[in-house]
């Protein structure tokens, strides 16, 4: 059976899949990354954890895979194939394309992992069948994927979609990227989970459990959300006024409070618009799988761009 290594490398660990033709999920599997070793040695597991998958895909299905695609955090360079700057793994100007083509004997495409995860929350996820759309994953910070009829713009320089540093509330808290005021500094589910531990006097609070205490009616996490909702939504609307989404998608551990979250936002969202079209504002379909899913669709990407390069030849 025809198939495509998949590798979404995180912060700390890694989850990969051999994908089909069909964007099926034929083999799934997890490795941490051996970051505390450093930055060699978390390319060293990548390379090995792949080979795994290739000498496992010949094993079940009789051939090696046909191509591999693999995403990654931090600023990437996907033209040129190179993980340029990861802080949480520690790596510059790794070419990491060409070191898993070498291993793997295939075609390889590179990918930032916000992207990748966009590009199949938009192509085969919650977004399937809109020609524009913009997927925002509301994590530890808050990033974002501009979709456009089938592929994510990744920008001039790679930074296309950074919805996250958007300035919010100027002036307003400080932020690592040296602005103040930034969007991820107030709606991120860390934002939510250090708001919530200080309103609550609960240290150990998280923004799970700020959702948890709004759905009970504790006015104190009610003041939390919201805030957090209107931050969100004061972000989106800039989004939406330069981008004109049909569809808006809301991922990470905050879309997971569900209803808690979608019902205040599409308010807020809705009273915040003027001349704008209101997209659809949706929850991510796919979960975690999302970065595999979109790494094996880079692969398949690549493979059916080298097919028509040599029908064309």
């Amino acid at each position: 059976m025809r198939h495509v290594i998949a590798l979404d490398v995180g912060g700390t660990g890694m989850k990969a899949a051999l994908v089909g033709a069909e964007g099926e999920l034929l083999h799934r599997a997890r490795r941490a990354t051996g970051r505390e070793r450093g930055p060699d040695a978390v390319v060293e597991h990548i390379l090995g954890f792949a080979a795994e998958l290739r000498a496992y895909g010949e094993e079940q299905y009789g051939e090696p895979a046909s191509a591999a695609g693999v995403a990654v955090p931090g600023i990437v360079d996907a033209e040129r194939g190179i993980a340029a700057y990861s802080a949480n793994l520690g790596w510059r100007d790794v070419p990491l394309r060409d070191l898993l083509a070498g291993e793997l004997g295939v075609p390889v495409a590179l990918g930032h992992d916000v992207r990748t995860g966009g590009l199949a929350e938009g192509r085969i996820g919650a977004g399937k069948g809109a020609d524009r759309f913009l997927f925002v994953p509301l994590g530890t910070g808050i990033a974002g994927a501009i979709g456009i009829d089938g592929r994510v713009e990744a920008g001039a320089h790679g930074f296309a979609g950074e919805i996250g540093h958007i300035v919010v509330r100027p002036g307003g808290t400080p932020c690592p990227c040296g602005q103040s005021g930034c969007l991820e500094r107030y709606a991120s589910a860390a934002a939510v989970t250090e708001a919530w531990a200080a309103a609550s006097g609960t240290p150990g609070a998280d923004a799970a459990d700020c959702a948890k205490a709004v759905a009970s009616g504790d006015p104190r996490a009610e003041k939390v959300w919201q805030e957090a909702v209107d931050a969100l939504a004061d972000g989106l609307v800039t989004a939406l006024t330069l981008l004109d989404p049909r569809t808006i998608i809301i991922g990470g551990g905050l879309a997971e409070a569900g209803e808690t979250l979608f019902t205040p936002l599409r308010k807020a969202v809705r009273t915040r618009i003027t001349f704008q079209k209101l997209p659809t504002i949706v929850p991510a379909a796919l979960g975690d799988t999302a970065g595999c899913l979109g790494a094996g669709l880079l692969a398949w990407d690549l493979l059916n761009h080298t097919d028509r390069t040599e029908v064309a030849r």
